[in-house]
């Protein structure tokens, strides 16, 4: 296709907003389901930092999974976060985590896997206070990289520029 100024789409880029260490219950299985094998991990806890945002993740939120038959697990996950100035963020979090049968195995059983055996991708939507200094998270396109440890999950948040 020939490029002309008429159609100068922008490239995307990112900015990293913050990083969530969120601690996770032990996951209730449900077992295979009419959508595959279905679990749900509690979230209970952690904190969150970034340039000019920093605070602790609110106990009671929970990512369903759907494990499907490769493995791979589809994510779901619905949480708050209480900034250090008593602001709430709501995220609602789906991606998925995949790898071959053995690292998703040594995961499982809750070793330290190299997050580059895996690949844990998901896509945000985020909601504040309209007033906040924030507001930027109820008009932006989020994406994040994530890592999962034995009790916890580490997730990267960057806005698509």
């Amino acid at each position: 296709m020939p490029h002309d100024n008429l159609h100068n789409v922008p490239e995307p880029g990112f900015a990293f907003m913050f990083e969530v260490t969120a601690t996770l219950d032990k996951p209730q299985e449900l077992g295979m389901t009419k959508y595959g094998k279905r679990r749900v991990i509690g979230i209970n806890g952690g904190t969150f930092e970034g340039p000019g945002i920093k605070g602790v993740v609110i106990p009671g939120g929970a990512d369903w999974q759907t494990l499907r038959t490769d493995g791979t697990a589809d994510l779901v996950a619905n949480y708050c976060l209480r900034t250090d100035k008593g602001e709430t963020i709501y995220i609602e979090n789906a991606g998925i985590r995949t790898a071959p049968a053995e690292v998703l195995q040594r995961l499982a059983n809750g070793d330290d896997v190299d997050p580059s055996e895996y690949y844990m991708r998901t896509a945000a939507k985020m909601e504040i206070n309209e007033n906040s200094d924030h507001n930027y998270l109820n008009t932006s396109i989020i994406v994040s990289s994530g890592i999962r440890k034995a009790n916890s999950v580490i997730i990267r948040f960057y806005r698509v520029l």
